[in-house]
């Protein structure tokens, strides 16, 4: 079972939680369910875009039902997909994402990304030459959008993914109700720390999605970086007596972050969360930080052109 960090609105968050981002149908149901009920997870991390939360929910379903867990104990995060980033459509988003998962409130509530796409009904809208047709609403609208979700009691709390720290600072000038949260792509080659220590000043946490490097990504080639397979990281996880991957988890633990691993196996989902019967010493996280090289796998350097593409600047 992960320990809890406190959110700057006084609710709690587990510290590790599972991803289900690149899960398949047919996967997820099992990958969940055994993630609750036999691995002890209590965070799930979810989206509209990623078009499996109704398996999610069913698996959420599934073991509140047998009485495994109460839906209190539960921490379940999804995000606001960027074809509903007017006002009026992020309470329907959110709606929508709260029906597929069976649920009657989130725990928390993401902007997934600044950049707001058309909102003509297809997830990722494409003109006739096949390029991604934007929307201008300004995510400051959206937020608008987001607070509504909050006032109507949909969401317990409200945060961001993909934001710099410029945008959050938009964000921020503007918010009744503050973001507790920036999930942003985040594990040793892209550290991350100027955008840690900023979101820390504003009393917003940091999720860390691909925090093993996303060696699952399906536009990986040979001769990519794979941290995975870094030697100085195997023999810090041979020193402990863990796995290259625990080492990878702890080390975004113990600075604070809170990482969302996706696997759908078994084996990995339970080791994934056995990390918190160790502590990297400071040296050892002093080694793991020597590893930045700002690199990052989701570039999405595509939608470059839009005008809030969040990855122009340093963080």
């Amino acid at each position: 079972m992960s320990s809890l960090l406190k959110l700057s609105n006084g609710r709690t968050v587990p510290a590790l939680g599972l991803g289900t981002w690149k899960s398949k149908p047919g996967e997820v149901f099992e990958a969940v369910r055994y993630a609750i009920a036999e691995a002890g997870y209590r965070h799930i991390d979810c989206a509209y875009v990623y078009s499996n939360e109704q398996e999610v929910g069913k698996a959420i379903k599934d073991v509140i039902d047998k009485g495994i867990v109460k839906r209190e104990e539960l921490f379940i995060t999804s995000k606001c997909w960027n074809t509903f980033h007017s006002r009026e459509k992020v309470i329907k988003c959110c709606k929508e994402s709260l029906s597929n998962l069976g649920l009657e409130y989130l725990d928390l509530y993401l902007v997934h990304w600044p950049m707001g796409f058309a909102e003509d009904g297809q997830l990722f809208p494409t003109d006739a030459s096949g390029q991604t047709v934007y929307s201008d609403v300004d995510y400051l609208e959206t937020w608008q959008g987001m607070e509504d979700c909050y006032n109507a009691g949909l969401v317990k709390s409200l945060g961001l993914s993909n934001f710099n720290s410029e945008q959050i600072s938009r964000v921020l000038s503007i918010a009744k109700v503050k973001p507790v949260m920036n999930q942003v792509e985040c594990h040793p080659y892209l550290n991350q720390s100027q955008l840690i220590d900023f979101c820390k000043k504003h009393g917003i946490l940091v999720t860390a999605y691909s925090p093993l490097g996303s060696p699952d990504r399906p536009w990986a080639k040979p001769g990519d970086l794979s941290l995975l397979d870094e030697p100085k990281l195997k023999e810090i996880a041979d020193k402990y007596n863990k796995t290259t991957a625990q080492v990878l988890l702890r080390y975004q633990v113990d600075r604070g972050v809170i990482p969302i691993p996706k696997s759908v196996t078994p084996s990995r989902i339970l080791s994934n969360i056995q990390i918190f019967d160790f502590k990297l010493s400071p040296e050892d996280i002093a080694v793991i930080d020597g590893f930045n090289r700002n690199h990052r796998f989701l570039l999405l350097d595509k939608y470059a052109t839009h005008k809030y593409y969040p990855f122009s600047i340093p963080y």
